[in-house]
């Protein structure tokens, strides 16, 4: 059988690099965990500072954000994520990631499906983040620090 043919792989936090997400924040740093071109989906750490607001994005797919550390929320509403909390955004939806931890640093888990279109302040396109954009990053950051990329694209 074919099930018997899959393996269960582990990857370890420390065998993988902090990746700026420039260009759309210095501060703000991912850890790629697994980008996957069948389903198009990321499963990536992701760490801001204190005080920091992404810019507004929308989603093609759904999201998962379960919160490590700290405290976030969309300046679209009025909930606040804190350790322990699970976010679930539905497709079509779109949000402006704004920190509110006073001091620190948050750290989310996100699985995300599809597309995370970035826009600007009167809803234009500002870029398309997907698989691909963070597979790019994630090699043009191993190639700039002479660091040896795995192959993110399959869970070994």
């Amino acid at each position: 059988m074919f099930c018997d043919q899959v393996e269960t792989s582990v990857i370890a936090d420390e065998s993988l690099p902090w990746v700026p997400f420039t260009p759309y924040a210095d501060d703000v740093f991912l850890k790629y965990f697994k980008l996957d071109p069948i389903r198009g989906e990321m499963i990536v750490l992701m760490k801001a500072p204190a005080g920091k607001q992404l810019p507004k994005h929308h989603h093609s797919g759904t999201v998962i954000v379960y919160t490590i550390e700290g405290r976030w929320k969309y300046v679209e509403h009025d909930w606040i994520a804190g350790p322990g909390s699970v976010v679930f955004e539905t497709a079509a939806s779109s949000h402006t990631p704004q920190v509110v931890s006073e001091e620190g640093h948050i750290q989310v888990l996100n699985i995300v499906v599809g597309d995370l279109i970035f826009m600007t302040p009167d809803n234009q396109v500002l870029a398309i983040e997907n698989w691909k954009t963070g597979l790019q990053r994630y090699l043009a950051h191993c190639e700039q620090h002479g660091l040896t990329p795995r192959d993110l694209t399959a869970f070994r």
